[in-house]
């Protein structure tokens, strides 16, 4: 009984780390995203030397560590900054008024730095950490001095992300995991990004005890963000065409619980239509000629065991899956998500109609998908659709307005600006994304027809 509430607590509380479950590690602020499962064997490759995970076990999401150099091995260690570095800086900044720097006279020819390699080797073997070879470089360094305040940050900055990376430990989430899929490879979420996704979700009236209908094809992040949403009330039905379900293997990296995960649920689309035009053989014969056209596509799902987002690297590595990490332990397995729908919840659907619609097909004819699962709605229920184009949205706008079978109909085009935010450099960011795609939107009503 003790045990069972011990791994209960454990799993309760999504703010404290535990094997088994999914973290997302940023490394050097942004600069490499990697999604790892922690276990006692799993490791992370930093550089040409690798590091063990097992001290972020039992952590805090949000907790910061440090590779630390000792004289038998590295390892990740605990790392909380000071605001002494901050504080050096604004001090800074008032005094640059009166002193006046430039960078013209600087001139780079490799000869500035005195400290050779060979010495920071043997820093290193002597168990010097990354901050003091820092310093050793900075002392040695012959134009530090003379550089500006904000050439001097930026120096610290690149000697410390060689020589002293940090890993912020960070809780994969909705939020989160649509920003490390869009930042290194948005083609395997259809170009959702995180705005377009959390409107996706307000327009649809996601909210407690909805049963929501979705056809996601963009990896399970949809599912995920919907069931993450509804926190163990009603239900996720992901619907598909033909007899091969779409891929959702992102949901396994949300740490969903047994409960929420129960609640994601599986069901082809000619098990959830009423009296519809098309036979059934239809349907199946549509949906698996289309999931033979996107097979290559649901193959590259990632797995949670080790991907990693480099986007400084080139882009022909896509969210690989490491070897490195040892499988999870029996005892920390949870309930798969995405199980078959039970023919009871499939009646009641059936009968009642769901109570929003989420639709994030970029591959599949939305007018035609569209005219089967509205009436799967019941009446007055939302509905929301994303797509990368304008024109596909623009033309079931048209056709529902000439059927008169929804109101409210719109089409929004998502803005999303990214801001820098530092003293006296505060500005918008000036690589960002322009272009978050459309959703259309409404409210199914009840047709004469």
């Amino acid at each position: 009984m003790s045990q069972n509430n011990s791994q209960s607590d454990s799993i309760q509380n999504p703010r404290v780390t535990w094997e088994g479950c999914s973290v997302l590690l940023d490394i050097n602020d942004g600069d490499r995203l990697v999604f790892a499962r922690l276990s006692a064997g799993s490791t992370l490759k930093i550089g040409n030397k690798t590091y063990s995970l097992q001290p972020l076990i039992g952590c805090p999401f949000g907790s910061l560590f440090q590779v630390e150099n000792g004289d038998q091995r590295h390892c990740l260690a605990r790392f909380v900054p000071t605001v002494e570095g901050n504080n050096i800086q604004e001090k800074g900044d008032f005094e640059s008024q009166d002193e006046i720097k430039d960078n013209r006279a600087l001139v780079d020819n490799n000869k500035a730095q005195s400290l050779t390699g060979e010495e920071i080797n043997a820093m290193r073997s002597q168990g010097a950490t990354g901050d003091e070879i820092v310093e050793a470089l900075i002392a040695n360094s012959a134009t530090f001095e003379k550089k500006t305040l904000f050439s001097q940050e930026k120096y610290r900055l690149k000697k410390q992300k060689k020589y002293a990376p940090k890993v912020l430990l960070r809780r994969p989430f909705a939020r989160s995991i649509c920003e490390a899929y869009f930042k290194k490879y948005p083609a395997r979420i259809g170009f959702l990004r995180v705005d377009a996704l959390s409107l996706l979700l307000s327009m649809a009236n996601v909210t407690a005890n909805s049963d929501v209908l979705v056809v996601d094809m963009v990896g399970g992040l949809l599912t995920g963000a919907v069931a993450e949403r509804l926190g163990g009330t009603g239900y996720v039905c992901s619907t598909y065409l033909g007899s091969t379900p779409y891929s959702i293997d992102i949901v396994r990296i949300f740490n969903l619980s047994n409960e929420i995960c129960k609640r994601i649920v599986r069901s082809p689309l000619t098990d959830l239509s009423l009296s519809q035009n098309r036979t059934s053989e239809q349907i199946h014969q549509q949906g698996d000629d289309i999931n033979m056209e996107c097979l290559s596509n649901n193959q590259m799902s990632s797995s949670v065991g080790m991907e990693e987002i480099t986007p400084t690297e080139n882009e022909k590595s896509d969210l690989i899956s490491e070897t490195t990490v040892s499988p999870v332990n029996k005892t920390g397995k949870s309930t798969k998500a995405g199980n078959k729908a039970s023919k009871q919840a499939i009646d009641l659907w059936k009968e009642n109609g769901f109570s929003s619609l989420i639709i994030a097909a970029p591959e599949l004819d939305l007018w035609s998908l569209l005219k089967d699962l509205l009436p799967l709605l019941a009446n007055s229920a939302p509905f929301a659709i994303y797509h990368q184009y304008l024109q596909p949205l623009a033309t079931c706008m048209h056709n529902l307005q000439l059927g008169k079978m929804a109101i409210g109909l719109q089409i929004s085009e998502p803005w999303l600006r990214e801001y820098q935010v530092l003293p006296s450099r505060t500005h918008p960011c000036m690589q960002m994304s322009a272009f978050g795609g459309y959703i259309l939107s409404g409210i199914k009503i009840c047709s004469s027809n």
